[in-house]
């Protein structure tokens, strides 16, 4: 047989006042106000880890770091050597290393308060985007961030760092992509020599049947080996963000 139990008088209020939650996750916050259901909450990480690579690719150095080893390659005529899967994890231990002092500032301007309940999640957001912004902002050309604060028809800041995010953000892009074609149209220019002399070459002596790269492609790897070229391009590209 069932006991019943008693519940003792303004118990039931209690206990309805009492927030549920879901494997550990509350579905109120502290202000008694509800926060997104799980499986809207996963939702929500799934949408953000789709967009992830392109965030990750529009705010970090790894967009200038793969244009310019992609250069690099074409430059030297390899082809598909080393692979995208070669350059790209080297790019994103480059990447990791340049951000990693930004990404400490902003989880402790940021993320930490927010944890302590100090901040609001707009709060944290503000606080912890101000690292990026004046990372940023150290790469972005005046002429790009111009063009997108006329197209926003937004009102000209007293500082770089008072830009948004969505001025910043493209405007950086722009000048990444036109600081790594710069530096890749560097790179092919002693290649580039290379390949003009042995085409002379191979034209003057009558030798019309064999292609001159078969022969600049080998000399062109012994000069970038010579010279310890993935030393010098990594260095030089890693100097440039400090």
């Amino acid at each position: 047989m069932r006991k019943w139990i008693p519940l003792a008088a303004g118990s039931s209020g209690a206990l309805l006042a009492q927030p549920r939650s879901l494997s550990g996750v509350s579905l109120m916050n502290v202000k008694g106000t509800e926060t997104l259901s799980l499986p809207l909450q996963i939702v929500v990480l799934l949408t953000l880890l789709t967009v992830l690579p392109a965030v990750i690719m529009a705010v970090t150095p790894l967009l200038r770091i793969t244009v310019v080893l992609h250069f690099l390659r074409q430059a030297l005529g390899t082809q598909s050597t080393p692979s995208n899967q070669v350059l790209i994890g080297l790019s994103l231990f480059l990447t990791i290393l340049i951000m990693q002092p930004v990404v400490e500032q902003m989880y402790a301007q940021g993320w930490k308060p927010m944890e302590r309940g100090e901040l609001t999640s707009l709060e944290a957001f503000d606080q912890g985007s101000r690292p990026l912004k004046a990372f940023l902002a150290r790469f972005v050309r005046e002429p790009d961030a111009q063009l997108f604060l006329k197209l926003t028809h937004g009102p000209p800041p007293a500082r770089p760092m008072d830009l948004s995010l969505n001025v910043l953000i493209p405007a950086y892009v722009l000048s990444e992509l036109k600081t790594g074609f710069q530096i890749g149209a560097i790179l092919y220019l002693p290649f580039l020599i290379i390949d003009l002399v042995v085409a002379s070459v191979v034209l003057s002596v009558g030798m019309v049947q064999l292609p001159p790269v078969m022969l600049s492609a080998p000399l062109k790897i012994l000069l970038f080996v010579l010279v310890d070229g993935w030393n010098l391009v990594v260095g030089s590209l890693m100097k440039s963000f400090y």
